[in-house]
């Protein structure tokens, strides 16, 4: 072959590899804009090194890590796993290395360079062997799950807490009534507030939701841990107190009760004053809740006919 022909077969050769270049960065472009839209990692672990190669993102920006400030490495990833959750999610892991399960799969915890916690759905594929059959690489995806197991909490907050006050709810104060009476003695305080209505009536609506928040708070401090405090609406609250009825500490609870619902309030507008009546029963073999809390609003009505504020046992 001439110069001249082997020149113009290296200008060929160099338009055809510009060509490839521009095709594979235009292909890695598109890639990236696919997986970034939706949020999604892909990666590969070279298993003998432990290097890990991040095709889309780089490594640590999940985490809050500047380029170059986290290496990545199979030894950081590990690091970077919440130490509640380390140990499953590395068996899972290994147990897909080993052959003792079909693929890697994990929805963990990671540490974020602040402390704080970042939700991670990884999966993960042996995606090359060596002659004698040991794996060399892994190729997977992660996706940052955050927000979903934010709005997953936020969902299970909706579904057991009063959306006004944060107490628990009805469907709340059921269930663990089911719970705590399997466990001891219990003990169910039904709480009317007294005159409330004057509230709403002299500084509205919305005085009377910052009265409701504010008493919530007072009733919750009032409250050992042990004490599950609870609103059914309006001005009704419920506290399930694992006691027996003659146990001091239901007299100790229920009268601080009182006095959180007594003492004055101020709001926006002024200050308000109100009361509370309080039912106290005890919770009987095989009865459901429904029946211990109408038994405990009788106690209740009892204090209510007798001139109110006041702490009554059914």
């Amino acid at each position: 072959m001439s110069e001249e022909a082997l020149r113009q077969q290296i200008q060929i050769l160099k338009k055809h590899n510009a060509r490839l270049k521009r095709i594979a960065h235009d292909a890695r472009s598109k890639l990236d804009a696919a997986l970034d839209g939706t949020g999604l990692c892909l990666w590969q672990l070279d298993i003998p090194t432990g290097k890990l190669v991040i095709f889309n993102r780089r490594w640590g920006a999940m985490l809050g890590y500047q380029p170059k400030e986290s290496r990545a490495l199979f030894s950081e990833w590990k690091a970077s796993l919440h130490p509640d959750d380390a140990a499953e999610v590395l068996k899972a892991f290994y147990d897909h290395i080993d052959g003792k399960a079909p693929y890697y799969e994990a929805l963990h915890r990671m540490i974020a360079k602040n402390g704080s916690i970042t939700w991670v759905l990884d999966r993960g594929r042996i995606s090359e062997w060596d002659e004698q059959g040991r794996p060399l690489k892994v190729t997977g995806t992660h996706i940052d799950m955050t927000k979903e197991k934010q709005y997953e909490a936020q969902l299970a907050m909706l579904a057991n807490h009063d959306p006004l006050t944060q107490l628990a709810n009805r469907h709340a104060l059921r269930n663990a009534f089911s719970q705590m009476r399997q466990q001891a003695a219990l003990c169910v305080a039904f709480i009317d507030l007294d005159d409330f209505k004057h509230v709403n009536d002299t500084f509205g609506h919305r005085s009377g939701d910052r009265l409701l928040i504010q008493l919530s708070q007072r009733l919750s401090k009032a409250c050992p841990e042990s004490v599950v405090a609870g609103r059914l609406g309006g001005d009704e609250f419920v506290l399930l107190m694992p006691f027996g009825q003659d146990d001091p500490q239901v007299a100790e609870v229920s009268y601080a009760c009182l006095e959180a619902a007594i003492a004055p309030f101020e709001l926006e507008n002024g200050t308000a004053t109100i009361g509370a009546s309080i039912g106290i029963v005890q919770a009987r073999p095989q009865e459901g809740f429904s029946a211990v809390l109408s038994r405990a609003d009788e106690a209740m009505y009892r204090i209510k006919r007798n001139g109110k504020n006041g702490v009554g046992l059914g």
